[in-house]
């Protein structure tokens, strides 16, 4: 075998034992553990700070911030009502299960209902990478392009929901919708799809709604 691939192959190994102890840790606590996605400026601050004002009455919220260098994502979701804990990766594009038990280390889980991760703006480390959340979101956006898809079928294929954003834009951004789609589907087939808007706020209700489920039943 390569070596390198031999090395790869147990860097991530090491990380899905960290992945399934942080799991097990949000399982005990009944916390339910949600990881976001997404390229840079798609808008996975906004959609925190939108989830958080609609969910922060009825759920005792936290929010793990991957970035390169400092806590402006952080504070935002602070401002936003939530427990807030910046992880700075030092250059790295992604977070991984170690980061994330760091980060939970400075949490009491037992006070916690649900957890966002806000993942580094990438779209390809973060898809290697398993954390020990219960679930994966990727967010794509309208000016991004319908093509990303077919250049970036590993994030699209190991995801659990999509959200669609900034689909406000669309009358103005040569977006081809359905091809967009045929895309996503021929990766992940059926995949829950959630376009909206978080400066119209047009499908943050099916967003909010699904989240909520998931909390109340963890």
């Amino acid at each position: 075998m390569n070596q390198r691939i031999a090395v790869v192959e147990k860097i991530l190994g090491a990380n899905e034992k960290l992945a399934a102890s942080n799991r097990l840790a949000l399982d005990e606590a009944s916390v339910l553990g949600i990881n976001l996605m997404a390229s840079p400026g798609a808008g996975k601050t906004s959609l925190i700070e939108l989830t958080l004002q609609n969910l922060r009455h009825q759920f005792q919220i936290a929010v793990v911030d991957g970035d390169i260098a400092t806590s402006i994502d952080a504070d935002r979701a602070a401002a936003a009502g939530a427990q807030a804990v910046q992880i700075n990766t030092g250059g790295e594009c992604h977070l991984d299960a170690v980061m994330l038990q760091e980060a939970l280390g400075q949490l009491n889980l037992d006070e916690i209902d649900l957890l966002i991760v806000e993942n580094v703006g990438n779209l390809i480390c973060p898809a290697n990478f398993q954390l020990g959340t219960h679930k994966s979101i990727l967010i794509a956006s309208v000016p991004e392009g319908d093509d990303k898809p077919y250049k970036y079928p590993g994030m699209y294929q190991g995801v659990d929901a999509l959200v669609i954003n900034k689909v406000d834009l669309q009358p103005y951004i040569d977006f081809d919708m359905d091809y967009f789609r045929r895309g996503v589907e021929a990766l992940n087939p059926g995949l829950m799809t959630f376009p909206l808007s978080c400066r119209s706020f047009e499908g943050v209700e099916a967003w909010i709604n699904w989240v909520r489920d998931l909390a109340t039943a963890s």
